[in-house]
């Protein structure tokens, strides 16, 4: 998802988001463990969506305290 979208988003929807790839990257990570993974990208990728949600989250609560 990209950076602009997410920031469309509510926060409890964000965090929702969050969760939802919080697991996936896990059940991505067991499967690469196990060798099913086909399409590893989906770790980077899924790593990367993480990071960008906890970045809009803190910039949020930071643009909040200075308000």
């Amino acid at each position: 998802m990209k950076p602009d979208d997410m920031r469309t988003l509510s926060a409890e929807e964000l965090e929702n988001n969050l969760e939802q790839w919080e697991e996936q990257l896990f059940r991505y990570r067991c499967e690469k463990k196990i060798g099913q993974l086909e399409n590893s990208n989906l770790l980077r990728s899924t790593r990367r969506d993480i990071a960008r949600a906890k970045t809009i989250t803190c910039e949020r609560k930071h643009a909040a305290s200075e308000s």
